[in-house]
């Protein structure tokens, strides 16, 4: 078959909140989830056997099946037909381990081109649910847009889309690893939570300075302290730069940067470049349902 692609768009957190461990071992989550225009491309063909994977990064695991193939298996095992040879190619830019949900979001064009090519009428909730047997987020990076995530992130209830802004995006060079940052936040009780609720009545009436006064991460509680620091400091030079607030996205260590113009969020970008790792400009992506190119 001819290969196809989509783009992967990664997701930021612009309120994150854990209400506490579940008998399951996941935590229970809510946040206010946002897919953005910084992403990868996720191309599909047929292969010639079994199921290869084709990436410009060095980060898949050795030895075990990756989520990609994991995802593919159990998109064939909805359909109750054995997986084809298949070959995905992955052009990688969005950070990995960054708390920007680049590997998920991956997984997730992934499944869009499986349904494209084999299964068009499959729902988005029933994509949803093949990939929630991979990750948590899946299912959030599945649909896409402006999402309250509940439960371990499965439960999406879809919220007015975020108003017309861009984002500055940083990634320090250094990572944060998901377990342990979930292994400090066990038993702790935050000094501060998000107002979740406040800030979807901000996205209902379109007001972005009410989305970004509300921007908050119970996951920057626990950092430890050097790193808190160093987050801080990105966060403050963001607002420096014209920032109307910023936030670590996910279990970090990403950065971003909520702006009302665009040479704002490039002159931060182009700053923050100069001493804090990776940085990218991006703008607010909407639901992802569409074709494949």
């Amino acid at each position: 078959m001819e290969a196809i692609k989509r783009p992967a768009p990664a997701k930021i957190n612009l309120a994150l909140d854990i209400l506490g461990p579940r008998p399951d071992g996941y935590h229970e989550m809510r946040m206010v989830m946002q897919t953005v225009s910084l992403c990868d491309t996720v191309t599909l063909s047929e292969g010639e056997a079994g199921f290869t994977l084709d990436t410009d990064g060095d980060f898949l695991p050795a030895g075990e099946k990756t989520l990609e193939e994991q995802a593919a298996e159990s998109f064939f095992r909805e359909l109750g037909r054995p997986c084809p040879p298949l070959s995905v190619g992955l052009e990688k830019r969005t950070p990995a381990y960054a708390g920007l949900g680049g590997g998920s979001a991956d997984v997730a064009a992934l499944l869009r081109l499986l349904r494209e090519r084999y299964a068009p009428e499959l729902s988005t909730e029933v994509l949803e649910r093949i990939g929630l047997t991979v990750g948590s987020d899946m299912p959030f990076c599945v649909r896409g847009g402006t999402v309250l995530a509940e439960g371990r992130g499965e439960i999406l209830t879809d919220l007015p889309p975020l108003p017309p802004c861009w984002l500055a995006i940083c990634k320090p060079d250094f990572s944060l690893p998901t377990g342990e940052m979930f292994a400090k936040v066990r038993g702790r009780i935050f000094q501060s939570r998000p107002d979740i609720d406040g800030m979807a009545r901000a996205l209902g009436e379109g007001r972005l300075e009410g989305v970004a006064k509300r921007l908050y991460n119970v996951f920057e509680e626990v950092l430890p302290a050097e790193t808190r620091e160093e987050i801080q400091g990105i966060k403050t030079a963001m607002r420096c730069c014209g920032a109307l607030n910023a936030a670590m996205s996910g279990s970090g260590p990403a950065v971003f940067g909520l702006f009302q113009r665009e040479e704002e969020a490039m002159a931060a970008a182009e700053s923050l470049g100069t001493w804090c790792g990776q940085t990218f400009t991006a703008r607010p992506v909407g639901q992802l349902d569409g074709p494949a190119v």
